[in-house]
């Protein structure tokens, strides 16, 4: 059945999660997170504790991997959520060239170099042969979790995104990739935790993200965001955890992400059978709707030019 069916595919309990970004790698923003989020534990055995690490190079990320294994007696995370990244909106001529790195290293290698170490944790003992096999009998090990932070433009990107969109279309392509990868460990692999690959799409929320980048975005951008769903933090959280709790691959987490998302789904897994039929056919609909979405947005595009010229502001 469609996946909105099934159990909770998403357990946590008892499980160690890994979430990275959330701060500038600023100790004190951590130590302030970690006092929020230890209020809210659910039990007196819960633990809390931050790394910090700049996650955009391939080393540190192996490092936080090591760290936590050790934090954690051992073992490796059972979830890993990469959360890193930031954006720079700002037209494609204008913007410092040193930026299309940044966006890259900041949002895409922070997620693949987190993933491959977490992976290479999860897997390389099996692979290599070097895990201490138990002749008792155990009951099916619960799933472990990679998940991915993509956006609205890994889908549909527009004036002023540029720079940024290309690094969250390269996760949406990762986290693709790696679900279907997955499956050659868990073939040869069965009695192993299998790995499952989910990408995060968020709305736009209230942060200081969102107040620093309206300081760098054009009028043109901001103006073809008119109408754009914002959501509180603590309500995109609890729409993306309750996708993972379903199962879904890719998790849209506001109607418009969800509609846009269904015209470019490709192979991705679609969530079971009948949540697959509902966004075929959402898509037969949204591919005709979108051809006269990009028809207004290029024509408000070009009369922004005719009428404030080619800085995109207004004045």
């Amino acid at each position: 059945m469609g996946s909105f069916l099934s159990k909770n595919q998403f357990p946590v309990a008892g499980r160690t999660v890994l979430i990275t970004g959330g701060s500038p790698r600023s100790i004190p923003i951590l130590k302030e997170a970690l006092d929020q989020i230890s209020q809210c534990a659910l039990s007196d055995d819960q633990r809390f504790h931050y790394l910090q690490a700049d996650v955009t190079t391939a080393p540190e990320c192996a490092r936080v991997i090591a760290e936590a294994t050790a934090w954690n007696d051992g073992t490796p995370p059972d979830i890993v959520w990469c959360c890193s990244g930031s954006a720079h909106p700002s037209l494609f001529v204008d913007t410092p060239v040193e930026q299309f790195q940044t966006m890259m290293d900041s949002n895409y290698f922070s997620s693949a170099y987190l993933a491959h170490a977490a992976l290479n944790a999860w897997l390389r003992p099996a692979i290599d042969g070097t895990k201490t096999v138990s002749t008792e009998k155990k009951s099916t090990p619960l799933d472990r979790h990679i998940i991915f932070t993509g956006s609205f433009v890994s889908f549909f990107s527009f004036a002023g995104f540029t720079p940024y969109a290309p690094s969250k279309a390269a996760i949406r392509s990762l986290s693709d990739s790696l679900s279907q990868e997955m499956n050659l460990y868990a073939g040869a692999h069965p009695d192993e935790p299998r790995v499952r690959v989910h990408t995060v799409f968020p709305a736009t929320m209230e942060t200081k993200s969102l107040e620093d980048e309206n300081r760098v975005k054009t009028d043109v951008t901001k103006s073809l965001e008119e109408g754009d769903q914002i959501l509180t933090p603590t309500e995109c959280a609890r729409r993306a955890i309750a996708g993972l709790e379903s199962g879904q691959e890719l998790i849209a987490t506001s109607t418009i992400i969800r509609l846009v998302m269904t015209s470019v789904m490709g192979g991705a897994i679609r969530g079971g059978w009948l949540t697959g039929l509902v966004n075929t056919m959402l898509s037969w609909i949204v591919m005709i709707v979108m051809v006269f979405i990009r028809w207004d947005m290029d024509v408000k595009v070009k009369n922004w030019g005719k009428k404030h010229g080619s800085s995109g502001m207004s004045s």
